[in-house]
């Protein structure tokens, strides 16, 4: 593929010259601030006259004035006086800015005394009015405090004296230069042979008129620097009058202006701190827009206008308002900004699904545009997800950060493995200033990459708010007048994305021209047309970003907690959904769209992923434990009342105890259950049997908690069956082996005794050894050189091998006719590792449940998993469905994909054989062509500090098969590991009903479909909406069965709107299906 196109810039014989004009307004001071001598001596107020026994503070090799990390205090002083001239040109009347960029925790800015500005480490730079005229001789005194962040060195990045001349017919020389360097920029990149032009015309600068000759108390020298000023400016109008020529030329172009504010719902700050600051961003925008009624401005993430419309009414009004007069717009498509690659399905159907219904409900249509800045990368089904919420164009501007690989579309057409297709826009950078010559060199990339000339530009102070400024919008009237600059205007995204996309090729209707300046614009009031390119360039993959690929894994918590919630959450609402149906209970559909906002929320892109404080956390923990026991309810009362709805028969012991055991998956499924045993009688032995009166294999389950495992063969498909626990004789005790191995019909495991690695799996029904030396070999490296240390995972890290691992003891913990379980403990420096292999009869998997005390630092920890197959492909899990990503790289693209994200399971297979790794809550992975290996933890100390220290529980397991993933059935075999069968004693008396001990009530003909979700209607209580996903790219045929009475009244998309068709008889490969059903009772 093309590379992206890098913007050529202008000749260094031009930039020479530029800089010399720069020079002429522009003074860089930051050698030239006293600095406190020491932490300890900071005053709290603006010093007086102490700071003149300060030091000069010393610059490092950027040019930069450092100070230790820490929320470390640093008090600097200047004392402007105003000279005659800088380098020869008077500065008497211009007016005096002060340019300064930060990176500091806290930054207050003083001029005389006074507190006039205030930033931090996002609001980190501005332009403060020293005086708006000049006068020789005056005095001006600045005061800097700041405060160095906590994880990161302090430093004062800029400090620059910027004289601009805002009347009169000729602007200041700087100026003048950013003009030049606008056009000259243009014609480096699409007509360079006129750049000799541009040469030419600065050849008649004049600069003997700024030679510096005379000193300021000579009468005659004024009045000659008076005159050599109006000599200069002279020879600026007539180059700038010679070059005039070039503006219809610019002008064809156009800069569409948007403010925008990036506000991360946490990161760096509570959730707490982002209300407040979008409060006052918002209130700060529309302040703007009184005295800027050009200003256009767009926000994303209805859940925190949802926060608003609660806790400030008033302000939610106004900015409805603003919406209904067109400007400002409400750019969503989802719930919040989320993370794309750890969520499942049915969780980012859900972002669509409320994000979308709270525009259109409070704003009047649903938002066009997914608009997703900040995400970690994108799951390859987004396209068809997006599209069936109603949303045409998908925008982020995170692939610019890739590491290895330039992202080389700017605007393309991203088709999901379905074939849906959505416009992909690669948005200008966040958090930017009305900066002319980095808006002209984005817009000249943007058009060489796409072939439009109408480029989209987002200023406004980001991440933690803030927006457009006053200084961003006074700098953009100036230079919508300059002839030298295209077309400027204000506008919106979607009407742009529209007519770029050839959907309306007009230009867009909402763009607002700027209000009337002192000086009338040079440009027409029209916009001029937009060309729409003849065809966009099709990427068909995911989305990967080539950075952050610890998110993966940091803060192994916020996965565990993603996982189970969504996993309760289906069930709560499967099951709730069925025994509403029943009339059995009414469904609770506010509680449980409340408890999947809390998870929603916290699967914001800095919260799931792990790269917030540890504040966040705090409070993202209570919120997920809200979902999670709202969810466990639910579910709880519905098992319930399904239970007391099943027909029970006699008992066949006078003290047997009824058990309904209830499957939320849709296909059958045999294998053990563990069964809390009734707490009257907790010590009692207990046995099981069928209601046909089958013995079922029972085994005392070794826990603190009494429970009975019992094998149940036949449960059916999104059903029940009843079953029997009665009491037993004591068992005889089992004599435990004197080895180190474990076997059932399909596997046979041996256990290296020195290591407590895997030494030996072998699949029955094939034959062969599964790896190629030991298995579950874990593997521990340094982790260490990444500023980005939560997100990031050193792309040297192999090179760092840490080889502690040291064999404690291995000893069986049960052996027994369901499950036998040997454990292994391991310690590696000050950590603890318990591993408990399990395996059960009838399973095909070799369970490994793990439990770490984890005290390290910078460590990457992983399980590696040598095999004796080898493939060019790896197959992972994703997001309603699966993705193939090269084992051995063909392209750069797939070199940088040295770890990637997978749900819950990760497949190498040669089409005789494979083996599938599943996971319950881990996520990275790494292949070559013979070995899978999985992640386990990370331990960054930036943001959190104790991030992932101290005990952890998760489980992973192998899953050698025959063929290929698909006819394995690695999907649902994965599954089941994730979502073990529910039990409920809380069972009728005997009944004399006929109807049957077990049944289905949901089933699919294939099980190649999916059910992921089954929930009552959105916006009628009398219909249900069940949707599933074809998950193995083949076709399957979509044939609904079971005894639950409910018809298939239509299609529908994700926001539950019909789609005017019958339901297609034929579910197409990886299709997403979404059927809305009514009740027949």
């Amino acid at each position: 593929m093309p590379p992206a196109t890098v913007c050529p810039t202008p000749p260094p014989p031009i930039l020479d010259i530029l800089d010399r004009l720069r020079a002429l307004s522009q003074k860089d001071v930051r050698a030239t601030w006293h600095r406190c001598s020491a932490p300890s001596e900071a005053p709290s107020i603006p010093p007086t006259d102490r700071w003149q026994t300060w030091p000069l503070a010393a610059l490092d090799d950027r040019g930069y004035i450092v100070w230790p990390r820490g929320n470390v205090p640093l008090w600097l002083h200047q004392r402007f006086t105003w000279p005659t001239d800088l380098n020869g040109y008077p500065l008497e009347g211009l007016t005096a800015r002060l340019a300064l960029r930060w990176w500091a925790h806290q930054a207050d800015i003083f001029v005389n005394g006074e507190l006039v500005q205030s930033g931090d480490i996002f609001d980190c730079w501005t332009r403060i009015v020293l005086t708006e005229a000049v006068v020789p001789g005056g005095v001006v005194d600045v005061s800097l405090r700041l405060l160095s962040p906590g994880h990161d060195e302090g430093a004062l990045v800029q400090a620059e004296l910027v004289f601009e001349q805002l009347t009169g017919d000729c602007p200041e020389p700087g100026f003048v230069a950013d003009e030049l360097a606008v056009l000259a920029t243009n014609l480096a990149q699409f007509e360079p042979e006129k750049l000799d032009r541009v040469m030419g015309a600065l050849r008649g600068i004049d600069w003997n008129a700024v030679d510096g000759s005379g000193t300021d108390s000579d009468a005659e020298t004024i009045r000659d620097r008076r005159a050599k000023r109006e000599r200069f400016h002279q020879s600026l109008l007539s180059l700038r009058d010679s070059l005039k020529s070039f503006s219809p030329w610019l002008k064809q172009r156009t800069v569409h202006c948007l403010g925008h504010a990036h506000l991360d719902l946490a990161w760096l700050w509570p959730v707490a701190d982002t209300w407040q600051a979008a409060e006052n961003t918002f209130r700060s925008v529309l302040a703007l827009q009184r005295d800027f009624p050009e200003l256009t401005f767009s926000h994303s993430s209805p859940a925190l206008f949802a926060w608003l419309e609660d806790h400030c009414p008033d302000l939610f009004a106004t900015i409805q308002q603003q919406v209904k007069t067109g400007r400002w717009a409400i750019d969503a498509g989802l719930w919040v900004e989320p993370d794309l690659n750890l969520p499942g399905g049915e969780a980012i159907a859900r972002q669509i699904l409320y994000g979308q219904r709270y525009c259109a409900e409070k704003f009047g249509e649903i938002s066009a545009i997914a608009w997703l800045p900040d995400t970690f990368g994108f799951c390859w089904q987004l396209p068809q997800l997006l599209t069936q919420g109603g949303i045409r164009y998908f925008a982020t501007q995170k692939l610019r950060w890739n590491d290895t690989n330039p992202f080389p579309h700017d605007l393309f057409t991203w088709q999901g493995p379905d074939g849906s297709e959505i416009t992909g826009v690669t948005l200008p950078p966040i958090g930017t200033d009305i900066d002319p010559v980095a808006m002209a060199q984005y817009a000249c990339q943007w058009e060489a990459n796409t072939g439009c000339t109408d480029a989209l530009w987002l200023p406004g102070v980001g991440d933690h708010g803030g927006g457009p400024t006053r200084d961003m919008l006074l700098k953009a009237r100036r230079w919508a007048n300059s002839p030298f600059f295209p077309t400027l205007t204000f506008g919106h995204a979607t009407p742009l994305f529209d007519a770029l996309t050839d959907k309306d090729a007009n230009p867009p209707k909402a763009a607002i021209s700027l209000s009337p300046s002192p000086h009338p614009p040079s440009h027409p009031s029209t916009l001029p047309p937009i060309h729409p390119p003849t065809l966009l360039p099709i990427w068909r993959d995911e989305l990967y970003l080539e950075l952050h690929r610890g998110c993966y894994t940091t803060h192994g918590d916020q996965k565990q907690y993603n996982r189970r919630c969504e996993d309760i959450l289906f069930q709560a609402e499967l099951f709730a959904a069925i025994a509403a149906i029943y009339d059995l209970q009414p469904y609770p559909r506010a509680e449980l769209e409340a408890a999947w906002k809390r998870v929603l929320f916290n699967q914001f892109h800095d919260i799931l992923p792990g790269s917030s404080i540890p504040e966040v956390f705090e409070q993202a923990n209570g919120e997920w434990q809200l979902a999670l026991e709202t969810g466990d309810r639910i579910l709880q009362t519905s098992l319930t009342a399904l239970a007391q709805r099943c027909p029970i028969p006699a008992p066949p012991h006078p003290h047997a105890v009824p058990v309904v055991l209830f499957n939320s998956l849709n296909w059958e499924r045999s294998e053990v259950v563990a069964i809390a045993l009734p707490t009257a009688q907790p010590q009692a032995h207990w046995q099981a049997q069928d209601a046909e009166g089958r013995t079922l294999l029972t085994q005392r389950e070794q826990t603190e908690a009494p429970s009975l495992l019992v094998y149940v063969p036949g449960i059916p498909s999104v059903g029940y069956r009843l079953i029997w626990l009665l009491p037993a004789e004591a068992p005889l005790p089992t004599a435990l082996p004197n080895d180190w191995a474990l076997e059932n019909e399909h596997l046979r495991a041996r256990i290296d005794p020195s290591t407590g690695a895997i030494a030996s799996l072998v699949h029955k029904l094939t034959g062969t050894e599964t790896f190629h030396g030991c298995g579950n070999q874990l593997q521990a490296f340094k982790d260490q050189g990444q500023y980005w240390d939560a997100w990031n995972i050193a792309p040297d890290y192999q090179d760092h091998p840490l080889a502690n691992f040291q064999l404690q003891r291995i000893h069986w913990v049960e052996y027994g006719p369901v499950r036998q379980t040997l454990r292994v403990v391991q310690t590696f420096n000050q950590s603890t590792i318990t591993q408990d292999y399990r395996l059960e009869v009838g399973s095909p998997v070799l369970a490994v449940h793990t439990q770490v005390d984890w005290q390290e630092t910078q460590v990457v920890f992983k399980v590696a998993f040598p095999l004796t197959v080898s493939a060019a492909e790896a197959t992972y899990e994703i997001p309603f469905g699966a993705i193939a990503r090269a084992t051995t790289p063909v392209t750069p693209q797939d070199a940088a994909k040295w770890e990637v994200p997978a749900l819950r399971w990760a497949d190498l297979s040669d089409g005789d054989r494979g083996v599938s790794i599943l996971t319950d809550y881990k996520h990275g992975f790494d292949a070559t062509p013979n070995q899978l290996r999985l992640t386990l933890l990370k331990a960054p100390i930036w943001p959190d500090p104790g991030c992932d220290r101290g005990l952890q529980t998760f489980g992973y397991a192998i899953y050698p098969h025959a063929q290929g993933w698909q006819q394995a059935k690695t999907v649902q075999v994965a599954r089941r590991f994730n979502l073990p069968i529910q039990a409920c004693l809380d069972c009728p008396t005997a009944s004399s009903t006929t109807s049957p001990t077990s049944a289905s009530w949901l089933n699919f003909d294939d099980a190649s479909l999916v059910l992921s979700a089954f929930k009552q209607a959105e916006d009628r209580a009398d219909q249900y909406i069940l949707r599933a996903y074809e998950s193995t790219g083949t076709s399957s045929p979509l044939t609904l069965g079971g005894t639950l009475p409910v018809d298939i009244l239509s299609s529908v998309d994700l926001l539950e709107q019909p789609k005017g068709t019958t339901p297609p008889a034929i579910a197409a490969p990886w299709q997403v299906i979404s059927l809305a059903l009514a009740p027949v009772l």
